[in-house]
């Protein structure tokens, strides 16, 4: 279960600069697939010259009077496109996603959160709201009072605190960074927040019976899940500027 909380909320703390890598992706193939269509509808150069010889009137009268020279120049051609390798793609997506969730040049703190604040906002909004839901119905199935749901919303915020240090603690260490892949650095990440989560489950416990911490899990509903959604990610510190190469 703890392994799984922590994924849980380490997925979350990318998801959304994935969800917008993810759909610039998928704008590029939905081109790419647009591009192939229009060529498969448009008739070839036989083919156009076979209609404008039906359609044109003048035809007839020049075939009268012979074959038509050939031409001994060639027919213009276009270039093949360069087709991307799989390790061209991947630095391509690295360099948009360092250009999007990294510190331009020059750029301060608050100019930073004024253009990441909102799209953070907006990508965790509906996510937010459909575990706040999902906690309500829960905790409602459990008997869950109203104190003891005022008592796991006191220790969020200890929680939330934790793991907005030890995220701001991996970025500045470059553990977690825009401008590259650091898959180990990842998972340290990913381990350190599990110890976070464990002892967010073990104050959970205290508060809530072992009756009604089954009958929540029962329903569906998993902490891991929501606290991940609801730390406020958007305090985060803005990350350092990139390194000089």
């Amino acid at each position: 279960m703890a392994r799984a909380t922590w994924v849980l909320s380490a997925s979350t703390v990318l998801g959304v600069g994935l969800s917008i890598w993810l759909y610039l992706d998928n704008r590029e193939l939905r081109s790419e697939l647009a591009t192939q269509r229009r060529d498969a509808a448009t008739p070839t150069a036989p083919d156009k010259v076979a209609a404008a010889r039906t359609t044109d009137p003048w035809n007839a009268a020049t075939r009268t009077l012979g074959p038509a020279k050939a031409s001994a120049a060639p027919l213009p051609t276009l270039p093949e496109p360069t087709k991307e390798t799989r390790l061209e793609r991947r630095q391509r997506r690295q360099a948009e996603f360092a250009a999007m969730f990294g510190r331009g040049d020059g750029e301060t703190d608050d100019e930073y959160r004024a253009r990441i604040v909102p799209l953070i906002k907006g990508g965790l909004l509906i996510p937010r709201q459909r575990v706040d839901e999902m906690r309500r119905q829960a905790e409602q199935l459990a008997g869950v009072t109203a104190e003891q749901s005022k008592k796991l919303d006191k220790a969020f915020e200890n929680i939330y605190a934790d793991a907005l240090d030890y995220t701001n603690k991996a970025v500045a260490d470059g553990l977690l960074s825009p401008y590259e892949r650091n898959v180990s650095g990842w998972l340290e990440y990913a381990g350190g927040l599990g110890g976070i989560l464990n002892d967010a489950n073990g104050q959970i416990g205290q508060i809530l019976s072992p009756d009604q911490l089954k009958t929540m899990s029962a329903s569906g509903f998993e902490w891991g899940e929501y606290l991940g959604f609801n730390a406020p990610w958007e305090n985060l510190t803005p990350p350092p500027p990139a390194k000089p190469r």
